[in-house]
């Protein structure tokens, strides 16, 4: 079946799906269309990202000063855990993908929906269901777990809480995130438009693809290795214990096999946003479109070959270690790739400077200094002083929430007018963004200083030369929670009463922006065939005149 005839082919299923068609409720949580299931995940994710935003707020307080303030020590190690569990298995992993992959790629492949659209539905319940498990874990008895959100043995084969159920529920998670990869890798292989070619697919089309190559290759590790935790717990066989001839080293081996590629999970489809908020408020096509593409690919590739950069302090020979650190600085290639062709697209660039623009321009600068402090953790000589220090805390914010985080928001903003149709504030939508970024930095930069004076990470307390740098961090966690007030505000008043959009207010014109805001049932009346570029601003004057 070609391409073409397999998206035309589409139309039966929905044809025959709508003719018992559900209404309230059960028309959300049985439908299989891509974009509700989609919303459905933005719901849920929001959800999780507050909670966990308020538990990161508590922290931050119980470090405004030295000595206990708020909690005693096993209530931060509690919460800190379920912060870090909570932001990154329930909204950084999925977020970008479950929610915009879900919505958009059909669009921009010019697909009726996802090649398997009950399976998409089953991914959600199983998102749904492993987020059960977590809070399960919470309220039965042995009480949340206290380990972070790494699991490191001996903590988490020693420790009383209820471990077991939590990984469990991160194993339950990792089906959902297989499931959705093998959807998203059949939809492009199978769905495109007529004329679209692979050189002809959306960037943000690639990012997708790369990373759920990566959800279905590395995933099964980390199930396995949970697995062997569970079984650890519960009949001592010694396979990670050191009191039972067992090997820690190997805990902390697995789980970065997976772990590491994972960052790429969260930071890849990130990219792919990026790559199509520049071109449409530049009026450029992107520069390097081959290269970007190809270079998600390598991402991908070489992200598995780097986890023991992880583990340089662990206890490995020198010659694994100069390869892992060699590895590390080759993974930032491609990623410079990406990032200097996107200035390339900007320069000369007739520059619209809209919220989702100004979001980008907020990660690439609060993503470079993270990705410039990963060199500084992948070198040899200065991960030793630097490892386990609040320096390790800082970048992985600037990687994961100054990265996948704000083009999160980023996405959300760029495509709130095709999901609902309304337009939110853009005065406020500005004043947001610069909030964001005084905030983040007031909050998150401090560690960097934190750690090279020789601040551990995960401590309950600190010494008092530490003070004023933490009390610093603690008023930028205000001013983020203060911010991220407005921005959800801003965001749900535009859903309520915001005025109606036009089907394509910022001139994008890939796919997306060729049906009409929110897009129908089946995405297009017409299933569009291909005949430009995806970046090829000459398509405007046509799409107008349709």
């Amino acid at each position: 079946m070609t391409n073409s005839s397999a998206v035309l082919n589409q139309k039966s299923f929905y044809e025959e799906g709508n003719t018992k068609a559900k209404s309230g409720l059960a028309a959300w949580i049985f439908s299989t269309d891509h974009k509700r299931i989609g919303l459905m995940y933005l719901s849920a994710i929001a959800i999780f990202f507050s909670v966990a935003a308020i538990i990161g707020i508590f922290m931050r307080l119980e470090l405004i000063s030295t000595g206990k303030d708020l909690m005693d020590a096993q209530t931060y190690n509690t919460l800190f855990t379920l912060h870090g569990v909570i932001m990154i298995f329930l909204f950084i992993i999925p977020g970008i993908p479950a929610v915009f992959g879900n919505f958009f790629l059909p669009l921009q492949l010019g697909a009726r929906d996802v090649s398997f659209p009950r399976l998409n539905l089953f991914s959600f319940w199983i998102y749904i269901t492993g987020a059960i498990l977590v809070l399960l874990s919470l309220v039965l008895p042995g009480g949340p777990i206290d380990t972070g959100w790494t699991f490191y043995i001996p903590y988490s084969v020693r420790s009383g809480t209820n471990i077991s159920l939590a990984i469990f529920a991160a194993f339950v998670l990792g089906f959902s995130s297989i499931l959705t990869g093998i959807n998203f890798i059949t939809t492009v292989h199978r769905l495109r438009a007529p004329g679209m070619s692979w050189f002809k697919m959306p960037l943000f089309v690639w990012a997708t693809y790369a990373t759920a190559w990566i959800q279905i290759i590395a995933t099964p590790v980390i199930a396995i290795t949970i697995v062997l935790v569970i079984i650890e717990r519960l009949f001592g066989v010694g396979i990670f214990d050191p009191s039972l001839g067992g090997d820690p080293i190997l805990y902390q081996h697995l789980f970065w096999i997976y772990s590491h590629p994972a960052v790429y999970i969260m930071i890849l489809p990130a990219m792919g946003v990026v790559s199509e908020i520049i071109p449409t408020f530049a009026r450029r096509t992107i520069f390097g479109y081959k290269a970007i593409a190809i270079s998600s690919l390598a991402i991908a590739f070489v992200g598995y070959l780097v986890w023991a950069h992880h583990m340089f302090t662990s206890g490995m020979s020198d010659t694994a270690r100069w390869i892992f650190s060699l590895l590390t600085f080759l993974v930032a290639l491609p990623s410079g790739v990406k990032v200097f062709n996107w200035v390339a697209t900007m320069y000369k660039g007739s520059i619209d400077p809209k919220p989702p623009f100004l979001w980008v321009m907020n990660f690439i600068f609060l993503f470079s200094i993270g990705g410039l402090t990963g060199l500084v953790l992948g070198s040899l000589v200065t991960d030793v002083h630097l490892h386990d220090t609040y320096f390790v805390v800082a970048h992985f914010h600037y990687v994961m929430f100054g990265g996948t985080g704000t083009i999160f928001f980023a996405a959300l903003y760029y495509w709130f007018p095709k999901i609902f149709g309304k337009m939110y504030n853009i005065k406020t939508a500005n004043i947001g963004v610069a909030l964001f970024f005084v905030a983040f930095n007031l909050l998150y930069f401090p560690k960097f200083i934190l750690g090279y004076m020789g601040m551990p990470r995960r401590y309950y307390d600190f010494l008092p030369e530490f003070e004023s740098l933490q009390f610093v961090s603690t008023v930028g966690s205000w001013l983020m929670l203060i911010t991220l007030i407005l921005i959800i505000w801003n965001l749900m008043h535009g859903i309520l009463r915001g005025r109606k959009s036009e089907s394509n207010p910022w001139g994008g014109v890939t796919l997306e922006w060729h049906t009409s805001s929110p897009p129908p049932l089946e995405n297009f009346k017409v299933i569009p065939e291909v005949k430009h570029e995806p970046y090829d601003f000459s398509q405007l004057e046509d799409m107008k005149n349709d």
